[in-house]
């Protein structure tokens, strides 16, 4: 069972700890870990940054409270979606996925942005099964090798 709660402000760490393990995982084939470390400082410096402000929400995913998902959301953006190895597949991703779709959606949100990883394909068949459509957008991540990300768009239902 999988219950969904609101990040603390003291969970910089544990959410660092979720987005390292996925995007070791994920992304072994775009950032190589021996010619490019997972950049802690800067990823615990954003998670922070979130968790204190008023306009974005942060959402923990936990399995028999262990956490083991994240996703962070604000206006018309959805920032942040990060599953542990263990538990993806469990339909952890789409559950956090859809709770910031619906919690935008009664904030008054019609559309709803983020950015992906052009070399992310299963990501971004997540989004795109999900109706997510690329927009065009792009840009080049500030993390070594830099590679691009991609812009996603998406239409919420009900709006």
């Amino acid at each position: 069972m999988i219950e969904l709660r609101s990040g603390r402000a003291d969970e910089a760490g544990t959410l660092l700890a979720i987005q390292r393990a996925a995007a070791l995982s994920a992304f072994a084939h775009i950032f190589s870990a021996e010619l490019h470390p997972f950049p802690d400082d800067a990823i615990r410096e954003r998670w922070d940054r979130a968790l204190g402000e008023d306009q974005t929400e942060v959402l923990v995913a936990e399995r028999r409270d262990d956490p083991v998902g994240v996703v962070a959301f604000s206006h018309e953006w959805l920032e942040s979606l990060y599953v542990v190895p263990s538990a993806q597949r469990e339909g952890v991703g789409s559950r956090l996925h859809d709770e910031a779709l619906s919690r935008r959606r009664e904030a008054g949100d019609a559309v709803c942005r983020l950015w992906t990883l052009e070399q992310n394909d299963r990501g971004r068949r997540f989004y795109e099964r999900r109706g997510w459509q690329l927009d065009g957008r792009s840009r080049t991540i500030p993390f070594p090798p830099h590679p691009l990300d991609v812009g996603y768009s998406l239409r919420i239902p009900g709006c």
